[in-house]
């Protein structure tokens, strides 16, 4: 155990212990640590200089190669604490090394990143291209709700990394047009969420086409014993590093947490007087479920709020506006489900709102961590009902956050008005001086062309007969959480085959 003032470290793994100092966050530069100048430059781009504390500690392990279980809470840098090693141990058309690969290896994926969502996915693809934009190295990002043939055309021009969610990722194996036997690095990224909730058999048959000789590494801001063993099963002696905040807590403690015992149908106004404080920016509320989600923006919207909607029922067109929204900061809130707790990163989050009490301290983590991103203020408030406050008192245990029991508190509270600097004559609707925020509506959906597979299947639908048309592209919903679109694909022959049986049957009928 590495200890420090600031925070605690812990490296542990089956060979001998590597000491490395959590200065080197604060002190050393990426180019100290062994980074190409080429990634260096890549990343001054971006003006990113000084790696955080994860980065810190497992570049020096990832960079020899060897397999790493990564924890650090979430917005504390793990996308490059992984994506760099794995540029590092990639070549691109034309780069030194190129023309020594064997023929079948060039332009077949050299890396691999698993990720649970598609707008994680998108995220981290976006991060991998800056950090090597001064290489050769193509990156794409293979997720459901996008068209297969710009996915396939990518795949024969030749990718060296590939980022995607599990269902797209088997569909596109499926179709014997992604091959992975030539992967040297591959990442399961939010590990305890893609091995924890549902996403075992589909990680189980990727890696079973993945050579046995690669690296392989684990990143997530928790990670339970019963996920590291299971993990381990596709590593080969991992170094285990782990970056906690001072004082051993999970979550940020540069935050403010709030909790307040609330009446369902009080809720909504005492979160409009939220939406009114002083000096609030961005703000994402968090709810249990999508229906939950689409009434409470639709009634934020009435009361004159700039607000957008993010759960699994929309469509990939609807969601990325929502998101492309939000950072262009056309909208300021966003009513969200726990499927874009992974997959959000923007800057300049002030305050996160539990609408109801999260399932655990996991999940109160994950959704709190959008806020106090890198150090940077941030509030978390949690509604706690009734029938919730044994789950909250859990959780206030187990984070040690000091609360303990909330105080009723209704949207005529006092306290709520001194907690969060309200104004006093707040009203249950935003005065129409207070609207400056051009709305949703300002931003524009980006539709995707369908693919060919979508477009015979509409072409080859005889006159009056009902087109079948991918759940990709609209509504979908899965028994298994916080999955992609894609998912599903693998039911829909046998569902389609199913309706197309019980039309003839109708029409025998009719006869």
């Amino acid at each position: 155990m590495i200890q420090h003032a600031a925070r605690s470290t812990a490296v542990t793994q089956s060979e001998p212990e590597v000491n490395r100092s959590p200065h080197q966050s604060e002190e050393q530069t990426f180019l100290d640590l062994g980074v190409s100048r080429a990634i260096v430059d890549a990343l001054k781009d971006q003006n990113i200089v000084h790696p955080f504390p994860i980065q810190a500690l497992t570049l020096p392990v990832a960079l020899k190669h060897h397999d790493i279980i990564g924890q650090a809470k979430t917005g504390t840098g793990k996308t490059l604490g992984f994506g760099i090693p794995m540029l590092e141990d990639v070549l691109g058309p034309d780069e030194p090394g190129w023309d020594d690969l064997p023929s079948r290896a060039q332009g077949k994926p050299q890396g691999l990143v698993l990720e649970p969502t598609r707008e994680l996915a998108d995220q981290v693809a976006h991060e991998l291209t800056l950090a090597a934009s001064r290489r050769r190295v193509r990156i794409a990002q293979f997720s459901g709700g996008h068209s297969y043939d710009p996915q396939l055309s990518s795949l024969n021009r030749g990718v060296e990394i590939v980022v995607g969610t599990p269902g797209r990722i088997l569909d596109l194996i499926a179709r014997n047009a992604l091959d992975l036997s030539c992967i040297r690095v591959a990442v399961l990224d939010e590990a305890d969420e893609m091995l924890d909730l549902g996403f075992l058999d589909d990680v189980n048959e990727i890696f079973s086409h993945l050579p046995s000789q690669r690296q392989t590494m684990l990143f997530s801001a928790t990670m339970p014993t019963a996920v590291v063993a299971l993990a381990r099963t596709y590593m080969q002696h991992p170094t285990h590093i782990r970056v906690d905040d001072h004082s051993g807590q999970e979550t940020v403690t540069t935050m403010k947490h709030l909790a307040y015992l609330t009446h369902p149908l009080n809720k909504e106004e005492v979160l409009a007087r939220i939406l009114q404080a002083r000096g609030r920016g961005l703000t994402i509320i968090f709810t249990h479920t999508k229906r939950t989600a689409g009434t409470l923006a639709s009634g934020l919207r009435h009361r004159g709020f700039a607000v957008g909607a993010l759960h699994g029922d929309l469509s990939q067109g609807v969601r990325e506006r929502a998101l492309r929204a939000f950072r262009h900061g056309k909208i300021d809130v966003l009513v969200a489900t726990d499927v874009a707790a992974r997959g959000i990163d923007v800057e300049n989050v002030t305050h996160v709102v539990n609408y109801e009490t999260p399932k655990d301290e996991k999940e109160y983590i994950h959704r709190v961590g959008r806020t106090g991103r890198a150090g940077a203020a941030g509030i978390a408030i949690t509604f706690v009902a009734w029938d919730e406050l044994v789950r909250w008192l859990m959780i206030d245990r187990h984070l040690n956050l000091g609360i303990g029991r909330p105080e009723e508190t209704y949207h005529t509270s006092a306290k709520l008005l001194t907690d969060l600097d309200i104004p006093e004559d707040a009203q249950g609707t935003l005065p129409r001086s207070a609207q400056i925020r051009e709305g949703l509506s300002a931003e524009k959906i980006h539709h995707e062309r369908p693919s060919r597979v979508h477009r015979s299947r509409k072409q080859s639908a005889g006159k009056g007969h009902r087109t079948h048309v991918s759940r990709a592209q609209g509504q979908r919903s899965t028994g298994r959480g916080t999955e992609d679109a894609s998912g599903a694909s693998r039911t829909r022959s046998a569902d389609s085959t199913q309706n197309t049986s019980r039309r003839r049957q109708r029409r025998r009928r009719h006869v």
